[in-house]
Formats: C-alpha cells, sequence, structure tokens
C-alpha cells in the first residue's frame, strides 16, 4: 500500500469519488463493481469500476482475489474530519462532547447544590456542542 500525501488525497477525494468512498465505509465488506453500480445508481460499470480503481490508487481501498475492493485505510479529509464511524454508523464527533455536557449538567444540577456558574458553564458548553452536532449532521454529504 503506498503512502499518498493529505493534500493530494484532499483534491482528489470529492464529488462521487467520496461518495463511494463513503458508501464503502458504511457497508465494511467487500464490493463488487456492478454491485457498487447498483448501490450507487451508476448506468455503467465503468463509472464505479473507475472510482474504484481511483480510490485504489489513492491507497484506500484494496481489491482481492474475487476481484472485489474492501477499505483498507479510513482517510480524515472533507466532511469526514467531523464524522466518526461507529459500526456502520458515520456520527458527528461533537456528538460525545454534547452527551458529556449534558449528562455533566443533569448530574449537576441532582447532585450538588446548584451555583449559577457552574450551571451557566455546562449549559452553555452543552448547548454549543448540540447545535454544531446539528449542524454537522444537516451539511453532511452522505
Amino acid at each position: 500500500m503506498k503512502s499518498v500525501s493529505r493534500e493530494k488525497l484532499e483534491a482528489e477525494l470529492k464529488g462521487t469519488t467520496l461518495r463511494v468512498y463513503i458508501t464503502m465505509l458504511k457497508l465494511s465488506k467487500p464490493v463488487g463493481v456492478r454491485e457498487l453500480q447498483r448501490i450507487m445508481g451508476f448506468r455503467s460499470p465503468n463509472t464505479a469500476l473507475y472510482h474504484l480503481e481511483k480510490l485504489r490508487r489513492l491507497g484506500l481501498v484494496d481489491k482481492n482475489i474475487e476481484g472485489e475492493y474492501l477499505v483498507v485505510r479510513e482517510a480524515k479529509v472533507g466532511q469526514l474530519l467531523f464524522f466518526t464511524k461507529i459500526g456502520s454508523l458515520m456520527v458527528p464527533r461533537f456528538l460525545f462532547y454534547a452527551v458529556f455536557f449534558t449528562v455533566f449538567l443533569l448530574s449537576y444540577l441532582i447532585m450538588e447544590k446548584p451555583n449559577l456558574y457552574a450551571i451557566l458553564a455546562s449549559g452553555l458548553a452543552a448547548a454549543f456542542f448540540w447545535v454544531e452536532t446539528i449542524r454537522a449532521w444537516m451539511n453532511k454529504i452522505f
């Protein structure tokens, strides 16, 4: 597997190629050219093959002996920087911080005598991370 610079990945991994890559990340299994063509709604298997070979040249996918392609490396470029893969789900990275500050705020309100500054600080942090989580989710391309 060859090492490709981050700049080259950012330049090459966009548009339909990025959508193909994200679809393969979600599938988490080897996928053939015709199967990818059907999943992506391409008119021709050559379109799927073009994008798969482009991903292979970038070192992100590899071809097995059955002729199927499998993701071998995760690239964090573009919108993928703001998402984390959990199983077959892609969730906004800010979700973990939003949940943490929300649980912290609720636990604090239940266990301690309320302090206005602590409530304000954790409430603002929770609100900020929930807004960023929702923005990332609404602007996702997949």
